[in-house]
Order: C-alpha cells, then structure tokens, then sequence
C-alpha cells in the first residue's frame, strides 16, 4: 500500500517514525511518503517537506507567514493528487491537516487520524467536523475512545507513545 504521513511538529515526527515502522512490519511493500522530519526519513518515509519549514508559533507569526501556509497547502494539495496514497494519516497539527482531510476526503482518499486533535478541551462541536473528513481516529487516550464514539466516529485506542517509551 501507498501510504502519505503528515506531522507537522517534532513530536509527531517521533510517532510518525514510529508509525512507519509498525506498518512497514505489517506491510512489507508498504511505500510512505510524509511531511515529518528526519526521524520519519530515517525510519524509510520519502520526505516532502520537512516540520521545520512549517514551524509557526504564535499569533503574528502565523499572521506573517499566511502566504507562506497557504502555499504549504496547495503543495500538499497538489502532491497528494499526483501520488494518490491508499491512505492520508494525519498526526496531530490540527490547523493544517483539517484542511488537508477535508481537500483528501473531496478526493476520495481515506483519511486516517492518528494522535486526534484534543477537540475534548478546546471545542466538543469540532468533533462533528472532524468527523465529515476523517474515515477512522486512532487514539492514546483510553477515554478518548468514548469521547469520539458519542460521535459515531470509527475509532480504535492504540496505546499512548510516550507511555510505552517509559515503559
């Protein structure tokens, strides 16, 4: 299978990395292509663009550099096209990948969500929109799984990452 990453953060390059591993273990012709950093390449992802071109922190830099995203999005947009992956996973990085799911699902890939936006502290309605562009929700927190289900989202507890890192 043809599968396209996208974390836009180092945090979600360390699951993303992960995550490649695991279904490079199950799938052993499995192709990623991401949007990550260097753990996702070193793990065999074929990388894009790297997290830190898109590192935008606070309000007025995020207002500064709107060209700059919009751009990003259109090459997303554009290279998800011309390689039509079996599925888009998305790792957290919200803003971005909600539009990336939404253009994807408009399109006909399958949208995975894996690390979901924590839609349960900062807005519970987001949820329904979430769930109009995300086929499936892997989650690590174990309540998270009845939070999404409320929502009749297709949705699977994975594990939390940092916790089987400590483990």
């Amino acid at each position: 299978m043809n599968y396209y990453i996208i974390a836009g953060e180092r945090s979600g390059d360390l699951h993303g990395s992960n995550l490649i591993r695991a279904i490079q273990q199950h799938d052993k012709a499995a192709h990623c292509r991401a949007w990550g950093g260097d753990q996702m390449e070193e793990a065999g992802a074929e990388l894009v663009r790297h997290y830190r071109d898109m590192a935008f922190m606070g309000f007025w830099e995020v207002v500064q550099n709107l060209g700059t995203i919009r751009r990003f999005l259109r090459e997303c947009q554009a290279d998800l096209l011309a390689n039509r992956p079996d599925v888009l996973i998305l790792i957290d990085y919200a803003g971005f990948n909600l539009r990336i799911a939404k253009f994807a699902r408009k399109h006909s890939i399958r949208v995975f969500y894996y690390i979901s936006p924590k839609v349960w502290a900062w807005n519970e309605r987001r949820a329904l929109t979430i769930k109009a562009v995300v086929d499936k929700m892997f989650v690590i927190f174990p309540f998270e799984v009845d939070f999404y289900k409320k929502y009749d989202f297709a949705v699977e507890y994975v594990g939390n990452p940092l916790l089987d890192a400590l483990a």
